[in-house]
């Protein structure tokens, strides 16, 4: 319930943003809302919020799209063993944390975040540590083609249908996150806040053993 909920806000600030438009209100907007790490430095108590609100504004559709999808697949699972309650202020520290290790390791001080990326990077974390062993269909060839050899070999069915264990598809995922934010300088980071991608992610992997209810629901496979 949460994790629609929020996807239905970040939908409707998106659409507040597209009737902007190009306008300096679009630019002011963006400024105002997004996490801009210079600010701090001018004005500390009207930059806090923005740890948090800059994740409910989005660059383009297609970035919305992709980090909606993601919130969807996994983080209504971790809602699930969280609680409503606890997943919301899960899904909140983890956005301040992402723009946190955005704003001190990497990127222009000057370039306003924007993004659900990094909450929900941290949803990625949590479920891999909640849900390791759990299958998830996806199409990464590297990782796909090894694992389809040793299904076609075995007893498991149909093994024409790829599925991987979560901690090898989201544990490969962060490792590309890691490496190109240890790769990446201002100049070559095209826009992505990868930073942001490996703070949420850690502290998803950290915390959700500890916030997670202690008897969780029936384990039901989940595909994303």
């Amino acid at each position: 319930m949460v994790a629609w909920s929020i996807a239905l806000v970040n939908v409707a600030v998106f659409a507040y943003q597209f009737r902007l438009g190009e306008s300096r209100a679009a630019v002011r907007f963006i400024y105002e809302y997004g996490l801009v790490p210079a600010r701090f430095g001018v004005d500390f108590a009207g930059a806090i919020p923005t740890l948090v609100t800059h994740a409910f504004l989005h660059a383009s559709i297609a970035h919305l799209l992709g980090n909606m999808i993601f919130l969807l697949v996994f983080g209504d699972n971790v809602e699930d063993r969280l609680g409503h309650w606890r997943f919301l202020l899960f899904y909140l520290g983890g956005a301040a944390v992402a723009a946190t290790a955005q704003a001190l390791l990497g990127g222009d001080p000057r370039t306003p975040l924007v993004g659900a990326s990094g909450a929900i990077s941290a949803c990625l974390g949590a479920y891999m540590r909640l849900f390791p062993r759990q299958h998830v269909q996806a199409l990464i060839p590297v990782l796909v083609g090894p694992w389809l050899i040793v299904r076609l070999f075995s007893r498991q069915r149909p093994w024409f249908a790829p599925w991987l264990p979560a901690w090898a598809f989201l544990g490969y995922w962060a490792l590309i996150q890691a490496t190109e934010a240890l790769g990446a300088t201002v100049a070559d980071a095209g826009g992505v806040a990868w930073w942001a991608h490996v703070g949420g992610f850690g502290y998803g992997v950290l915390l959700a053993k500890s916030v997670a209810r202690s008897e969780p629901r029936a384990n039901e496979p989940y595909f994303g």
